[in-house]
């Protein structure tokens, strides 16, 4: 028999993957192997949403990300978000983020953010602070980092599926590779979630340990299509003028809220760099 957990992380793989493709209900219930209307009910259990809500909001997430990083027409990205056409496309992008397409790539991403896309990089709100060591339940991730979110919702259903997030801290990005020097099919990433040291991980997930130490911290609000500029903000200015080095460890991500719950201009990033120790930065 199918774990439960093993059909919802096939159907939020499938939608990642094929977000122009058929995601009816009738095509998501025969990917998770199951009739259709107990598909569905399974699925709302389980995460809360209905499928239809899921198919949306992983499509606008997908055109949110292509609007920002590439120069595809919105025609075309129409088109690969699985609308027939640029005016229903607007609509659906409009109900999820509040703004056109259109709009939403020519501002970019909101408040300050939105300067860094055209170079002007003006200092950023950041602090450097002794983090502690974390412990993740995470999945890896290989590929362009914008498509991580599929990674994600796969953690988020084997723990919905087992009954774990009683034992759950916030989930974590974890970007193991330079985007400016490793191919973007070659990046490496974990999704995970934070636990405690009593946690039993789960045969189908890996420990990931961030080691403790100074951080270079910096809460980003926003939808995640504008980490990108701020994480180019942080190191193109911020880390720059306070003489400090990255250490030779993972940067990460740590997710304050959801984006099944919260607007987009709502969710809160930390982004955190580790800081190198040495004579080099002023430490005895």
């Amino acid at each position: 028999m199918i774990p439960y957990d093993a059909r919802l992380r096939r159907v939020v793989h499938y939608i990642h993957d094929n977000p122009a493709g058929d995601l009816s209900l009738d095509a998501l219930a025969e990917v998770a192997a199951m009739s259709r209307f107990h598909w569905h009910r399974i699925f709302v259990a389980m995460t809360g949403e209905t499928c239809a809500q899921a198919v949306r909001r992983i499509r606008a997430h997908k055109a949110a990300h292509w609007l920002i990083q590439t120069d595809w027409p919105v025609s075309v990205i129409a088109l690969r978000s699985g609308h027939r056409n640029v005016q229903s496309f607007a609509r659906s992008f409009r109900a999820h983020f509040g703004v056109t397409p259109a709009a939403f790539r020519t501002v970019g991403v909101p408040g300050d953010f939105q300067l860094f896309r055209m170079g002007q990089k003006d200092m950023v709100g950041f602090e450097i602070r002794d983090r502690e060591s974390v412990r993740l339940a995470a999945l890896p991730h290989r590929g362009a980092y914008r498509d991580i979110g599929r990674a994600f919702q796969e953690v988020a259903a084997i723990f919905t599926a087992r009954g774990l997030w009683a034992q759950a801290g916030p989930m974590f990005g974890v970007y193991h590779s330079d985007p400016s020097l490793v191919p973007e099919a070659d990046l490496r990433s974990h999704a995970g979630v934070q636990v405690n040291a009593a946690f039993g991980m789960p045969d189908v997930l890996e420990e990931v340990v961030l080691p403790g130490g100074l951080h270079a911290v910096m809460l980003y609000v926003g939808p995640y299509a504008g980490l990108p500029a701020a994480w180019d903000a942080l190191y193109g200015n911020a880390l720059p003028a306070t003489g400090r080095l990255p250490a030779e460890r993972a940067s990460f991500e740590v997710y304050l809220n959801d984006p099944t719950q919260v607007a987009p201009n709502a969710l809160q990033t930390e982004i955190c760099v580790p800081l190198a120790l040495g004579p080099e930065n002023g430490d005895k």
